[in-house]
């Protein structure tokens, strides 16, 4: 069997053509002197040290705005609610979201976060003098993550991170507190909501399902706040007003996988054509776990909340300090109890011996002096000695 040419080649008319046209540019192009060969050279020379601008994907930044808006929503909460409707309308607000939606959220949060460290951009940066080092790099951090917590700036731009978070965890804590004494509160005599506050919810299958179908809805991010973390991602630094003390490795994983993130971007390698480095490195197994299963206890909760007091509890238990305890556990470092170092020391001192003190005797008494009997009185003495014998002398 004869192969099959999948196409003919070039006539030899055709290539007699290609050569005269060749022939014809070649006499038509200038001649170039040393000096502009050398300038040439040299060009190219530091246009391959130097490294590609800063590149994050929009996506990383419509993500973090997600989280960012959340957060900041649900830390926004008080007490206080005046009647039902204001807590189903919380309710609503804080049951839309999906876990894993909130999860790659926060860690792109805190990868544009890193990057507002000039720090940790210009010591990425000035790790890879050329291409070669650059993709040997990239490869390096994609291959092991934790790596780029160990680059020049890295323990500032995590305490910038820390920090950030931190703030916002807080924050949305006292809104916890606050929803969740007021859970109690509203059950007092003397609370004029009480009377609304011990009725049963309004159709509470309809809500629990209307839950669960806002779970499942993908949160769009504003516009706006997409635009200016996109912006401040690729500011070099600075472009957000955030602070923090350095903190030292070891990190939590998100922290850990948003250092990776922003180095990849620092590096140039985290654009548009590197979603699927940027994606692997937005999963945080941590925090995800914590948010489904806070979820489902959300779906507990109001399946057996009936009075409206219940509802509010379930609101400031279950979405917004399950959302503060879920994100502390993914990106703030556990508490370390560390003990001391053993010290060696001498032989046991010697047990003391108690000492016994004998009381010394006192000294004898003196025995008394013998006395004799005095003798009777003889009749004659007893005479004189008697009233009549007194009254003479």
């Amino acid at each position: 069997m004869r192969p099959v040419i999948p196409g003919r080649g070039p006539s030899v008319a055709a290539l007699l053509a290609a050569a005269f046209l060749a022939g014809c540019a070649s006499q038509n192009t200038p001649t170039l002197t040393p000096a502009e060969v050398e300038a040439a050279r040299l060009a190219a020379a530091i246009a391959a040290r130097t490294p590609p601008p800063i590149a994050l994907n929009r996506g990383v930044a419509e993500a973090a705005a997600v989280y960012s808006a959340f957060s900041r929503d649900m830390a926004s909460l008080e007490g206080g609610f005046a009647n039902p409707e204001e807590i189903q309308a919380a309710l609503r607000r804080g049951s839309a979201y999906d876990p894993g939606q909130i999860s790659r959220g926060l860690v792109a949060y805190a990868s544009i976060l890193a990057l507002q460290s000039p720090e940790f951009v210009t010591g990425v940066r000035s790790m890879a003098n050329d291409t070669a080092a650059r993709e040997r790099l990239v490869a390096r951090i994609v291959d092991d993550p934790a790596f780029a917590s160990t680059l020049p700036g890295a323990d500032a731009a995590a305490g910038l991170v820390m920090a950030t978070l931190s703030a916002d965890i807080d924050a949305l804590g006292r809104a916890a507190n606050a929803i969740e004494n007021d859970a109690y509160a509203i059950q007092a005599r003397h609370d004029p909501r009480r009377s609304w506050a011990v009725t049963e919810v309004r159709d509470r299958a309809g809500r629990l399902e209307a839950a669960k179908v806002a779970s499942a809805r993908t949160m769009l991010p504003s516009a706006e706040s997409a635009s200016r973390l996109f912006s401040a991602a690729h500011s070099g630094g600075g472009a957000l007003p955030v602070s923090g003390a350095p903190r030292r490795p070891p990190h939590p994983p998100a922290v850990v996988n948003a250092l990776a993130l922003a180095a990849l971007a620092a590096l140039g390698y985290a654009g548009e054509n590197a979603e699927a480095n940027t994606d692997a490195l937005q999963f945080d197994r941590v925090s995800q776990g914590c948010l489904s299963s806070s979820k489902l206890n959300l779906f507990q909760c109001l399946a057996a909340s009936r009075p409206n007091y219940e509802d509010m509890f379930c609101l400031g238990r279950h979405i917004v300090r399950d959302l503060a305890t879920c994100s502390r556990g993914a990106a703030m470092p556990a508490a370390i109890v560390t003990v001391s170092d053993v010290v060696p020391t001498g032989p046991p001192p010697r047990a003391a011996e108690p000492i016994v003190v004998t009381p010394v005797p006192p000294p004898p008494a003196p025995a008394p002096a013998p006395v004799s009997p005095r003798p009777a009185p003889s009749i004659t003495e007893g005479l004189n000695t008697g009233p009549g014998r007194a009254g003479a002398r």
